[in-house]
C-alpha cells in the first residue's frame, strides 16, 4: 500500500501562483506514476498533470505553459507548481500513485483561485 498526503493548497488571487506538495510513503519501488488530478464542484475528476518514475510529464491541455509537475524520487515527492492562476482551476486537488497492480489516492486539498 501506498499513502499519499497533500499540501500547499489554500486561496490565491487570479494571476497569482502556489505550490502543492504530495508525500508518498509506503512500498514506491520500481517504475510508478504519480499524478495531479482536480475535481470542481459538480465536475469529474480530470487529470492535470502525471510524471513517470523516470521523469517523462504530460499535461492537460489548460495546464500546458502554466503549471509544471516535478518529483524528487529521494524523497519520494512529487509537485505542482502553478502559477497565472484563474478562477477556472478552482477544485480539489488529489494526488495519485499508480505502479502495477497499485492505485492510491490522497485526501485531497482545495485551491481557490478568488478576488
Amino acid at each position: 500500500q501506498v499513502q499519499l498526503v497533500e499540501s500547499g493548497g489554500g486561496l490565491v488571487q487570479p494571476g497569482g501562483s502556489l505550490r502543492l506538495s504530495c508525500a508518498a510513503s509506503g512500498s514506491i519501488l520500481g517504475i510508478n506514476v504519480m499524478g495531479w488530478y482536480r475535481q470542481a464542484p459538480g465536475k469529474q475528476r480530470e487529470l492535470v498533470a502525471a510524471i513517470t518514475s523516470g521523469g517523462s510529464t504530460n499535461y492537460e491541455d489548460s495546464a500546458k505553459g502554466r503549471f509544471t509537475i516535478s518529483r524528487d524520487n529521494a524523497k519520494n515527492t512529487v509537485y505542482l507548481q502553478m502559477t497565472s492562476l484563474k478562477p477556472e482551476d478552482t477544485a480539489a486537488y488529489y494526488c495519485n500513485f499508480r505502479a502495477a497492480g497499485v492505485t492510491s489516492w490522497g485526501p485531497g486539498t482545495q485551491v481557490t483561485v478568488s478576488s
